[in-house]
């Protein structure tokens, strides 16, 4: 059985998640066990912890700032997260992280609960007992490490110290190779080189609403060579056109958590039909026609030809498009244009497309992974050189078979 892989939209096995039925502080997303107050284990330095006791008073005014910090006293207050503190920690990670740690963190109270397991700390058996008992359900070898990072991380931000994870990593190593050996696989999305691409927007119409903004999607997504989340939360204003192209602000991505933001240049292309900078602005010319000047740039179309935003757009949800929604625009191209296997596209193809084709072009690794965002020694990056390479040059091709 095969499982689809997942880039940035999926979930990252580093960050934090939201509250998960403990009823206790919330941390990175991950709701921890409940104070001793309401019955559950209290965090180390998350929780009141209660006077400790005082030195003398001579000591303690022998010292500077005495008066307002004396040794050995703690005020129950300087434990506890502020609410706008816990609201910002919360929202730190991202959402699909979030969701997904969420997921993991109920999973395991809940079956240390079943089996009268201590949440946190944990103890290296309870993780390498959890491992198994995840591997043991046909989890991929994937999911099983996503829930064993939520679980550390949740002590981590907890104040506690990590526990050993050897024999953890024992257990998720020898179901890696028994999940292998069953035959199961890695299922990657298939590329969309640029010939497909020029394939999927002929057969996309240019003369409905929803035509246009797909070939936007399309054409720019390939060429930005975005995630789902960075497509999705696309302003209009985070475009600055220009006499060579256009420049798009990326406001946040998987690999810039910080939010500090990523300007990329994205030049005219040569061919009409695939020309990113006009595919836009022929999508933007239409938004600003239907009076939306400003805000998101990829927007749902209801089945009227309605844009979300206008006046009696009938849709649901918000006015951007969700990833899954882009995911279900590069399918539907992919069967307009017949291709085989039409159900194995999704957005990430446009994104392995991009660095595909130019590491086929031999643009260095360097320069793939900064216009595409990835940390400069991802081994997705190199995944993408490596599997051109060995086509590029093999030493069977002068075998003379």
């Amino acid at each position: 059985m095969a499982r689809e892989h997942r880039d940035d939209d999926g979930a990252d096995a580093t960050g934090g998640d939201p509250a998960g039925g403990a009823g206790g502080p919330i941390l990175d997303g991950v709701a921890l066990p409940a104070s001793p107050t309401s019955g559950g284990l209290a965090p180390r330095g998350l929780t009141p912890q209660g006077l400790t006791p005082a030195r003398s008073a001579e000591s303690a005014s022998s010292a500077p700032f005495a008066s307002f910090a004396p040794e050995g006293f703690r005020n129950p207050a300087d434990d506890v997260l502020t609410e706008e503190a816990a609201r910002l920690v919360a929202a730190a990670p991202a959402a699909n992280t979030r969701r997904a740690y969420d997921r993991a963190w109920k999973t395991y109270l809940t079956w240390c609960a079943g089996g009268g397991r201590t949440p946190l700390p944990a103890s290296a058996a309870t993780l390498a007992s959890f491992v198994a008992h995840l591997a043991g359900r046909g989890l991929a070898p994937a999911s099983v490490e996503q829930a064993l990072a939520c679980v550390l991380s949740a002590h981590g931000r907890a104040g506690l110290a990590r526990p050993h994870t050897t024999a953890a990593r024992d257990v998720l190593r020898a179901h890696r190779r028994a999940w292998a050996g069953a035959g199961n696989t890695v299922r990657q999305a298939p590329p969309i080189t640029v010939e497909i691409l020029r394939d999927l927007v002929h057969h996309t119409p240019a003369d409905t609403a929803v035509g246009l903004r797909d070939r936007a999607a399309l054409v720019l997504g390939f060429a930005l060579m975005g995630r789902r989340s960075e497509l999705s939360a696309l302003d209009q204003e985070h475009l600055t056109f220009g006499p060579r192209g256009v420049e798009v602000f990326i406001p946040m991505s998987k690999t810039d958590q910080d939010a500090a933001g990523a300007t990329v240049s994205v030049p005219y292309g040569s061919h009409p039909q695939t020309c990113p900078v006009r595919a836009v602005q022929a999508w933007l010319g239409e938004l600003h026609a239907r009076g939306l000047t400003g805000g998101p740039l990829l927007r749902p179309v209801d089945r009227f030809g309605r844009i979300a935003g206008t006046p009696g757009w009938a849709g649901r949800g918000g006015p951007r498009l969700s990833g899954t929604t882009l995911n279900q625009i590069v399918k539907d191209a992919a069967r307009r244009a017949g291709l085989a296997d039409a159900e194995r596209y999704s957005a990430h193809s446009l994104r392995a497309g991009g660095a595909t084709t130019l590491a086929e072009a031999g643009v260095p690794a360097a320069r793939i992974a900064l216009q595409g965002r990835w940390r400069p020694t991802s081994p997705t990056v190199h995944g993408y050189i490596r599997a051109v390479d060995r086509w590029r040059d093999n030493p069977m091709g002068r075998a003379g078979l």
